[in-house]
C-alpha cells in the first residue's frame, strides 16, 4: 500500500469509527426494536455513502478505481445478502426477541470488520507471494458458486455449532436473556444465550468470508479498494437486515443470481492471465445478474405452504 492510500485508509478508518459510536451512543442504547422506516433510512444512507465515496475516489484516483471500488462493493454487498438469511435462521432458532437482535448484529459485525480485515492482508499476502494461489480462489468461487445452486443449504441447528459446544464447556451458561446481557453475575460469571447467538453470528461471518474475500480479489487487488469495499458492505448489514428481514421470502430465486455471481468471478480469476476482464464490464455483468435474479424472484414467488399455526 503506498504512502497516500495507507493515509487514506487511516482517514477512512476514523470516519468509520466515529459512524460507529455515533450508532452505539444513539441507537445502541435504546431498548426498543428497530423499526421499519428507520431500517430503511439508514439502509439509504450507507449506499449513499458508498455511492459518495465511489465518486470521491473518480476526482481523486481516476476512472478506474472508481470502477473497481463500485464493482467490488456490489459483489461484497451482493453476498453480504445471504448472511441475512442466514441471521433470520439463527435468530428463529435461539428465539432472540427483536429488541435484542439489533444488539448482537452491532457487535457482530464490529467483529466482522476485524475478521475481514485479517482475511484481507491474509488473502492479498499469499497472492503477492504464491501467484498459483489466485487460481485456487478461482476455483473454489466457481465450486462453491455450483454447490450454491445445487444445494441450497441453512443452518437448521445453529445451536450445534462447534464453537457453541466448546464454549458450553469453559463456561456456565443462564437460561435467560438477563435483559439482552452478554454476561452476568451469580456466583460467579455466566454467559447468556445472547452470546451464544453472537458467537453463531461471528462464526458464519467467517465461513462467508472465504467466499467474499477472493471474490473481491478477482475484480481488484488494491488493499485500499479491498479494504473500503468490504467496510461499506459489513456496515450496512444491520440495517439492511432490518429493513428486508419481513420480505425475505420474496427473493426465493436470489442465490441462483448470487450462484452466478460467484461462478462469474471465479472463471474471472482463472482466466486472469490470458484474458482481462475490464473492471466497468465485471460491473454491468455482477449488477444485471442481481437484478435478473430479483426480478425472477418477484415474477415466480414459491409456493405457499400451509402450517399449522403454533399453539
Amino acid at each position: 500500500m503506498h504512502d497516500h492510500e495507507l493515509l487514506f485508509a487511516i482517514l477512512f478508518t476514523v470516519v468509520v469509527l466515529a459512524l460507529v459510536a455515533i450508532d452505539l451512543a444513539i441507537f445502541y442504547r435504546r431498548p426498543d426494536a428497530v423499526r421499519f422506516r428507520e431500517a430503511l433510512v439508514w439502509s439509504a444512507i450507507w449506499v449513499s455513502l458508498a455511492v459518495l465515496f465511489a465518486v470521491g475516489l473518480y476526482f481523486w484516483w481516476g476512472r478506474q478505481s472508481a470502477l473497481e471500488f463500485s464493482a467490488g462493493y456490489l459483489v461484497e454487498a451482493s453476498l453480504s445478502v445471504d448472511n441475512l438469511f442466514v441471521f433470520l435462521v439463527i435468530f428463529r432458532y435461539f428465539r432472540v426477541d427483536p429488541v435484542h437482535q439489533h444488539k448482537v448484529l452491532f457487535w457482530g459485525i464490529v467483529g466482522a470488520l476485524v475478521m475481514r480485515a485479517l482475511f484481507i492482508l491474509v488473502g492479498l499476502a499469499l497472492v503477492k507471494r504464491f501467484h498459483w494461489v489466485f487460481y485456487i480462489f478461482g476455483a473454489w468461487l466457481v465450486y462453491t458458486g455450483i454447490h450454491l445452486a445445487f444445494k441450497r443449504e441453512s443452518p437448521d441447528k445453529p445451536g450445534e455449532n462447534v464453537l457453541v459446544h466448546w464454549f458450553r464447556r469453559i463456561m456456565p451458561i443462564t437460561e435467560d436473556a438477563s435483559e439482552g446481557r452478554f454476561f452476568v453475575r451469580r456466583d460467579g460469571l455466566y454467559a447468556t444465550p445472547l452470546f451464544l447467538v453472537l458467537l453463531v453470528v461471528e462464526t458464519t461471518d467467517v465461513l462467508f468470508a472465504t467466499d467474499s474475500i477472493p471474490a473481491i480479489l478477482a475484480i481488484t487487488r488494491d488493499p485500499f479498494i479491498v479494504y473500503t469495499s468490504n467496510v461499506f458492505a459489513v456496515l450496512g448489514l444491520r440495517s439492511l437486515y432490518f429493513t428486508l428481514a419481513g420480505m425475505m421470502q420474496l427473493f426465493a430465486h436470489l442465490h441462483y443470481g448470487l450462484s452466478a455471481i460467484l461462478v462469474f468471478v471465479g472463471v474471472k480469476m482463472l482466466i486472469s492471465s490470458f484474458v482481462d476482464i475490464p473492471s466497468w464490464v465485471a460491473l454491468v455483468t455482477v449488477a444485471t445478474i442481481l437484478a435478473a435474479s430479483i426480478v425472477l424472484s418477484l415474477m415466480f414467488p414459491p409456493d405457499k405452504k400451509v402450517t399449522a399455526p403454533n399453539p
